[in-house]
């Protein structure tokens, strides 16, 4: 499988509507690849939390449809990144905003939406603002091999990809806007979660600085042996990359861990 990852940068004063066409172009340039992959909150911006209850929208909003067509025109599919996502109704908390991840195949239709399930921020912030998530989102990725869902912050809860990997997962795909100060345990952990679940890690972040906070990019691929096969650098870049899928399953036959799982 062929993958791309767009690691987007962008600062505040660049409008929505000019991203949301620079992203989407650049996605067209990926003809070729089997999947391409977004950063989290790209659109509304990472960390700029007083702009999110203006920038939400719904799933079948406009950030998804421009990113749904240009995964039309390059016959891919496509993982959107997140959005602030305009709930139909207010949540459990009471909060009618949340951190949302869509995947789109070729054909430009939904086939995953996962609420992001840790909120960063302490009480402030995700958890102050947005509701969480509570399932599991698992889908299919060209090639027939089984993806979960997760979002930034998400990557520090071992559980979490403990359970998806019970599930069925084999590659784990992870849009985030990490920030520089702590970019080496973004890449720390993502290696961690490829080699204690022996899955595909593909971990797309984002650049740039938006609301004060420098991003920290170094979006990785990881394979299941914990060797990273791409890895970009600080800046705007895309990396392309090959995965072989069917070297979880190998990998797993030849060193069978889970033989040895007791808890």
């Amino acid at each position: 499988m062929k993958v791309a990852l767009i690691q987007l940068g962008y600062a505040d004063g660049e409008p929505l509507d000019e991203r949301r066409e620079r992203a989407a172009a650049l996605v067209r340039e990926q003809a070729g690849h089997d999947l391409v992959i977004l950063p989290e909150l790209w659109a509304p911006t990472g960390f700029g939390y007083r702009g999110w209850e203006a920038a939400a929208e719904p799933v079948d909003g406009p950030t998804v449809a421009a990113i749904a067509s240009a995964a039309m025109d390059i016959g891919a599919m496509v993982h959107a990144g997140s959005i602030i996502e305009a709930l139909p109704e207010p949540g459990p908390d009471g909060k009618s905003l949340a951190n949302t991840a869509v995947v789109v195949a070729a054909s430009g239709q939904v086939v995953g939406v996962y609420r992001k399930i840790h909120r960063f921020g302490f009480a402030e912030g995700e958890p102050s603002l947005l509701e969480a998530g509570t399932d599991d989102v698992l889908l299919d990725l060209p090639g027939g091999a089984r993806a979960a869902l997760s979002t930034c912050y998400d990557l520090r809860f071992p559980e979490l990809y403990r359970r998806q990997l019970d599930a069925g997962a084999e590659v784990y795909l992870i849009p985030a806007a990490w920030p520089m100060p702590r970019v080496a345990h973004w890449s720390l952990l993502g290696r961690a979660r490829a080699v204690e679940n022996q899955c595909v890690v593909i971990a797309c972040n984002t650049a740039g600085t938006h609301a004060g906070v420098q991003m920290g990019g170094a979006s990785q691929v990881v394979s299941p042996r914990g060797e990273v096969l791409a890895e970009a650098g600080a800046d705007q870049q895309v990396v392309s990359v090959e995965v072989d899928l069917g070297e979880v399953a190998a990998y797993r036959e030849q060193f069978p861990v889970w033989a040895d799982r007791r808890l």
